[in-house]
């Protein structure tokens, strides 16, 4: 199970490891945003540095209107275990997402008056 914590506004962040390649591990705050039918979203300018390849391309209807993605396939780490997931890159996103794949397998529990945030199995 891994812990979270509330942002200021209440936003739901989890610390996770982007796996760059062999020797390096990045560790960040990802939000989770269960709008997004992804398993992780990140900005193009934070991809530099990764071994992540290049599978496609998608476009996705966005509250702001309609934008077009790269997938990638990449790696992540929460609590040390390692997932392949798709990583979906595009511009103007200011937090790294995970998205409600993640509750397919998981348990969320959200409870802001006790400040416990969890994802675990």
């Amino acid at each position: 199970m891994i812990e979270g914590r509330f942002g200021d506004g209440d936003e739901l962040f989890f610390e996770i490891q982007l796996v760059a390649n062999e020797q390096l591990d990045l560790p960040v705050d990802a939000m989770l945003d269960t709008g997004f039918s992804g398993w992780l979203a990140i900005d193009k300018q934070d991809l530099d540095g990764f071994d992540w390849i290049l599978i496609g391309e998608r476009d996705m209807l966005l509250a702001k209107g309609e934008t077009k993605f790269d997938i990638y396939a990449g790696k992540v780490k929460i609590e040390e275990q390692e997932f392949d997931v798709l990583v979906h890159v595009g511009t103007g996103l200011t937090e790294v997402l995970l998205g409600r794949q993640w509750l397919k397998d998981r348990r969320l529990v959200v409870d802001i008056p006790s400040g416990i945030l969890t994802l675990g199995q």
